[in-house]
């Protein structure tokens, strides 16, 4: 039992990024020390531009901000009744992305950096734990990411008597937007949603997509090397030239297809295709190319790329990339507060469990936060019901998913339990009604448990 007279001893956490960040937070916000650990820019990696806190590595949208129709929106909106430092960082510093909730990701690093640093109870140390950490370290919650370290990499395995699973993460280039043709391109949302022109569209012909299909197909791509060449790629985000070598009209079905647009400089005829891009930082400078992670090479990039009508000048801030992302076999190696089966001390948080996406690992960090809290304050909060999206997406990735088979995965509604709700005539719901059904029955849920224990921060 801790002395109440004392402060309770740190929790070390291990890595700055999203998951680490509101770990450290949720942690210093019940009133436990914590000390960061961050080894940029002591070492960098492959995929970070800079050494800030909880910087964006891929994309600066953090999906679907509703609620009622999305699991990922329905996930927002239980980490900000949570308190959560990412959620209250992205909603500070959002940029327009028509139902998506995306930031200027310099911003919103640099706000989440700053909380850590002027918190009373976080200490920062930019240092690389080499390895496991020492057994003096009694409470350390591991969020290292999916680009950890091969020392701590090789340490983990060594621990769990695991290989560690693998799978390929692609990154999208980044267009300034002087740089766009607007004689071509137009603002527009798909169906207008949000302010209804909250993306840069670039609309193909047929001819035009099949050959930039061809040139994509076509492009010299980056080798892989020898290890990495049986690593399976995450589906919810292949490569783009991967999508468009399941058949050439997949991308048209896809990233590109056009339904939801009107191109005001033909607008009797429907596009074949349209390239959309999203904004990336405050200033609308900057724009992404929705769907666009490669693994072409930066010169085939520019050229291909360049054959999209409107992009024929662009100007690239960054060229697409392609990483290795590595991750726990989670049902098998944790248990159900995320804590290692093997060496209880060590919690595990973000995409090194198997969860896929920035809010999600996000989501895993505050459980973490909270669970080590918890610890460190003698008490025991229930788990949050599997009924609300954190509950669900810690059910799966502690024991709801096959150990055999586990794979990344998305928050999504089939995680969570069945509704028993049914329509006025007695039928199950279906649609839109079936996920609001489920948003409303996680948020009554989740405010219940924040009610009767749930809740560690004042």
């Amino acid at each position: 039992m801790n002395d109440p007279s004392s402060p309770p001893k740190p929790v070390h956490v291990i890595g700055g990024g999203l998951a680490g960040s509101e770990a450290a937070w949720q942690l210093a916000s019940a009133g436990v020390p914590v000390i960061l650990h961050e080894m940029r820019p002591q070492r960098t990696t492959d995929a970070h531009a800079t050494d800030g806190l909880a910087e964006l590595v891929c994309s600066n949208s953090l999906r679907s901000d509703d609620r009622t129709s999305s699991a990922v929106g329905l996930l927002h909106e239980e980490m900000r009744r949570c308190g959560s430092l990412i959620l209250q960082s992205a909603d500070t510093h959002r940029v327009p992305a028509g139902g998506a909730l995306a930031v200027d990701r310099e911003a919103f690093s640099q706000a989440v950096q700053k909380a850590l640093e002027e918190h009373p109870l976080v200490t920062l140390a930019r240092e690389e734990v080499v390895g496991l950490p020492p057994e003096d370290w009694d409470s350390v919650i591991i969020a290292t990411g999916p680009l950890t370290s091969p020392a701590m990499a090789a340490a983990i395995t060594e621990e769990t008597g695991e290989d560690s699973l693998a799978f390929f993460d692609a990154i999208a280039p980044i267009i300034h937007k002087d740089s766009i043709d607007f004689e071509k391109a137009w603002f527009q949302s798909r169906y207008d949603k949000g302010d209804g022109a909250d993306y840069i569209n670039c609309a193909m012909d047929d001819a035009q997509y099949h050959a930039f299909i061809d040139a994509l197909l076509n492009g010299e791509k980056t080798e892989f090397k020898d290890w990495e060449r049986n690593t399976p790629y995450f589906e919810g985000c292949l490569p783009i030239e991967v999508m468009a070598s399941r058949g050439p009209e997949t991308l048209a079905h896809g990233p590109m297809k056009p339904v939801g647009l009107t191109n005001p400089r033909a607008p009797d005829r429907r596009s074949y295709a349209v390239v959309q891009l999203r904004q990336d930082n405050a200033l609308g400078t900057l724009y992404n190319m929705v769907g666009f992670q490669t693994k072409l090479t930066y010169g085939e990039q520019k050229r291909v790329f360049r054959m999209i009508p409107g992009l024929e000048n662009a100007e690239f801030a960054r060229l697409g990339g392609l990483h290795r992302n590595t991750f726990l076999n989670a049902p098998r190696l944790l248990d159900a507060r995320l804590r290692l089966k093997s060496r209880p001390a060590l919690r595990f948080a973000g995409q090194i469990t198997g969860c896929e996406g920035y809010v999600e690992s996000a989501a895993v960090g505050l459980l973490a936060g909270q669970f080590a809290a918890a610890d460190r304050l003698d008490v025991t909060p229930p788990p949050p019901p599997a009924t609300t999206a954190l509950g669900a997406l810690l059910d799966h990735i502690t024991r709801g998913a096959d150990a055999a088979t586990y794979q990344p995965m998305n928050v999504n509604f089939g995680l969570l339990p069945e509704l028993t709700e049914r329509n006025a005539k007695g039928r199950p719901l279906k649609g839109r009604d079936r996920k609001a059904a489920y948003g409303r029955r996680a948020l009554a849920d989740l405010d219940d448990w924040l009610r009767n224990g749930g809740r560690l921060i004042a």
